[in-house]
């Protein structure tokens, strides 16, 4: 029986382009000729007659086809297998389109290719019919990208694996060109000396390798290829001095014939890291299979990532050793700053501080408030950041002190907050809003006296009464008794504050218990001693907070380097904003104070001779202007006066910007600005000698452990999730068909579990 002939339609010479409204490819222009094909066809013979008709080298051609149905996805044929898979898929058709693409046209489709729809394109994304044979979604010239690609998903599909893997490494043919070559160190040499081995398709092997020369000899036995390279006399530079270019070995393909050193392959994808930091291990094994046709596992591609992070960023122990140097350069560039550190008793690393000159002289025009907080970070040894932010006059955050600390402690924070008073250097009375945990209270009461006060953090405290509280509540009843524990935080007077424990204790006695028993002192507007500005939570910072997650993979001088940056950049642009402002107040406090101008037109006033007047709205409150007091208490709150002050100064014709607190003007925000975080020029490694003469600091002993690192919030995630309720028992964490009591089955239930806090905040609070 004759064997079946299809008509292979064979175009070249054309470019692929790419339908706008499906995304399916059509080719155009070129040339076409009609080539006979069937099963006993060899891809060999079939590429000596596409050479000839088209006058290409076969060397150079890569051969594509659709797969019946797919005008999306072109599959490469590269060998005998490819060819009769494709004489299967068209056997019921009389004809079969083949574009033959030669290494100039597959350059120049592939910098013309037009935008695809997406940029990432899979074999089994494509319409593949369904008798399509398994073992195609394994062959090596499948196109299967694992990644987005810049052009578009068939730019990675113009060549055959081979041919991709040798035009890679053609590039590096000639990075060694012989004797009297020049190279910067040694480890440039080695580098270039990998990559010209990879180009030419040989191993080698090292006889001296040293600081001071190196000899490399082809691996193979006899083969006369050897290069000598050694410093070149009075300089510090490396030179080639012998060299025979000469192999008669045949080599060895560059897939196999070679080791992939972690220190190679770092070098390979220094560049791409340093435009994506975020390159991920499982990308890094894609393109280097892909591009060098060498297969990584994960932990390989992940120690390469290690390397090439530490090529662009520097070395992470090294980064510790210089801590010394790098505080005395902080101090010495901005005077009047605070930088230390201390170690352990084994010298190594415990914990930094630093305070810049700008940030110290800044927060004496802020408000005498400090928010205390932390934050994971993610480097190689790890650690914890801890920091105080203030509140400059226009509510936006101003950045005072912070520490890079080995782990989050009551003794390191104590260091933190005695390290905060030396660079402060004040008698005033400060505001602090924190955690009430880990030890912060005794420390602030050890340092600072009982002069300071302490705001117990609200977003703390409930998701503590959240945790204490595992009784068996519906998601309405928690969802209220949180709504009432925040609106009682928020209240200013003590009727109101009792009224909103009252609604929790109808609830939950135990809540009710909970919350008496919490300290309201330290929480609660209608108790709390110290000005909080209506500020209750210790994560104001959150910005600042967002830079340290930016940059928390960094060794730890270039970390806190770039935090000196953008602080600096912070207080320039503050500057310069504050500079076009026309307003006594700034624009968030003005729009504030409009605020509460609108809200007393309707309010009336009762005059008397004395300071103190009567004002009629909704309600009947007493305001006091010489001691800037009101019974509703928004004036001592907030430092504005509120509705019913205005009221009374408007009566009497006078300024409402002399009762306004001083922070919140205009000329004292540009006092907090006004100085400025001074550049520091790339600090040099110092001599040995000094080195000698500072304190060593090594890097913890602690490392990051393996694996994925948890994923970091920006800020506690406010949500409780509505458990499954019973309809037949109406209890809580099953349903009916699980029920016992329905089954008739006693045992204990399943608690609800409280995930979270609503995030919702009581009506007028800020």
């Amino acid at each position: 029986m004759a064997t079946k002939k299809i008509i292979a339609i064979c175009q070249s010479g054309g470019e692929f382009l790419t339908n706008k409204d499906d995304g399916s490819l059509f080719y155009t222009g070129g040339e076409a000729y009609a080539l006979d094909l069937d099963h006993q066809t060899q891809l060999k013979d079939f590429k000596h007659e596409l050479a000839e008709t088209f006058q290409c080298s076969i060397d150079a051609m890569a051969i594509k086809y659709f797969l019946p149905g797919n005008r999306k996805t072109l599959i490469t044929i590269s060998k005998d297998k490819d060819l009769k898979r494709m004489v299967n898929f068209f056997k019921e058709s009389d004809q079969v389109e083949v574009f033959i693409i030669a290494e100039e046209a597959a350059a120049r489709n592939l910098s013309n290719m037009p935008a695809s729809r997406s940029s990432r394109t899979t074999v089994s994304e494509a319409a593949i019919p369904s008798d399509v044979p398994v073992d195609l979604m394994q062959t090596d010239d499948a196109i299967v990208l694992d990644e987005p690609i810049e052009t578009t998903p068939l730019g990675a599909c113009l060549f055959s694996n081979e041919e991709k893997h040798r035009r890679a490494a053609t590039q590096w043919e000639n990075i060694i060109t012989g004797v009297d070559q020049r190279f910067n160190t040694f480890a440039e040499f080695r580098e270039a000396l990998h990559k010209y081995s990879i180009a030419h398709g040989f191993t080698y092997k090292y006889k001296k390798n040293d600081s001071h020369r190196v000899t490399a000899k082809c691996k193979t036995e006899g083969c006369p290829w050897r290069i000598y390279a050694s410093r070149l006399a009075t300089t510090q530079l490396i030179c080639i001095k012998k060299m025979n270019p000469e192999h008669t070995c045949e080599g060895a393909t560059v897939k196999a014939g070679y080791r992939a050193t972690r220190g190679w392959i770092g070098s390979i994808i220094k560049e791409k890291l340093k435009v994506s930091p975020n390159y991920k291990p499982k990308d890094i094994a894609s393109d280097i299979k892909r591009d060098y046709g060498i297969q990584l596992n994960y932990t390989q591609a992940w120690r390469a990532k290690e390397i090439a992070r530490e090529q662009l960023q520097g070395s992470y122990k090294e980064a510790y050793s210089q801590l010394p140097f790098f505080c005395e350069k902080i101090m010495e560039t901005n005077p009047g700053s605070l930088a230390t550190f201390s170690t352990k008793e084994d010298s190594s690393f415990r914990r930094f501080f630093v305070s810049f000159h700008a940030s110290i002289s800044g927060f004496h025009q802020c408000r005498p408030l400090l928010f205390l907080d932390s934050t994971l970070l993610y480097s190689k040894y790890q650690g914890t950041l801890l920091a105080a932010t203030a509140a400059d006059g226009n509510d936006d955050f101003f950045p005072v002190a912070f520490a890079v600390v080995d782990e989050e402690t009551e003794e390191n924070w104590h260091w933190f907050l005695s390290q905060l008073k030396s660079a402060l250097s004040t008698s005033e009375q400060i505001t602090f809003v924190s955690d009430f945990q880990k030890g912060i209270r005794e420390s602030l009461l050890d340092i600072f006296g009982k002069e300071c006060y302490h705001g117990y953090c609200l977003r703390c405290l409930a998701e503590k009464l959240n945790k204490d509280l595992k009784g068996q509540f519906s998601h309405d009843a928690r969802r209220l008794m949180v709504q009432d524990f925040y609106a009682a935080a928020y209240a200013p007077k003590l009727e109101m504050f009792e009224r909103c424990v009252e609604n929790i204790k109808a609830i939950s006695v135990e809540a009710y218990n909970w919350v008496v028993n919490s300290e309201p002192d330290h929480w609660a507007n209608a108790f709390f001693g110290g000005a909080r500005y209506n500020h209750m939570t210790s994560n104001f910072g959150q910005q600042f907070y967002s830079w340290v997650s930016e940059v928390d993979e960094l060794p730890i001088t270039q970390m806190v380097d770039v935090l000196r940056g953008k602080i600096m950049e912070l207080i320039y642009r503050r500057r310069l904003e504050s500079s076009q402002w026309v307003t006594r107040l700034t624009p968030f406090m003005e729009d504030k104070l409009q605020h509460e101008i609108s809200k007393a037109r309707s309010l009336q006033v009762l005059l008397s001779h004395g300071s103190t007047f009567e004002v009629r709205g909704e309600s009947v409150d007493i305001v006091d202007i010489d001691h800037w007091d009101c019974s509703c208490k928004g004036w001592q709150l907030s430092g504005l006066p509120c509705c019913h002050a205005i009221a009374v100064l408007e009566c009497l014709g006078r300024s409402l910007y002399d009762y306004c607190s001083r922070f919140f003007m205009t000329d004292s925000y540009r006092s907090t600005y006004t100085e400025s975080i001074n550049p520091m020029p790339n600090v040099e490694k110092p001599e040995r000698s000094e080195l000698q003469e500072a304190t060593i600091v090594t890097p913890p002993p602690t490392k990051r452990p393996p694996g994925r690192p948890k994923l970091k919030l920006v800020e506690s995630v406010d949500i409780i999730k509505r458990q499954l309720q019973c309809s037949k028992c109406k209890g809580l964490g099953h349903n009916k068909k699980t029920c016992n009591k329905v089954n008739g089955l006693e045992g204990p239930e399943t608690p609800p579990v409280l995930t979270g806090l609503v995030s919702e905040e009581p009506e007028g609070s800020t």
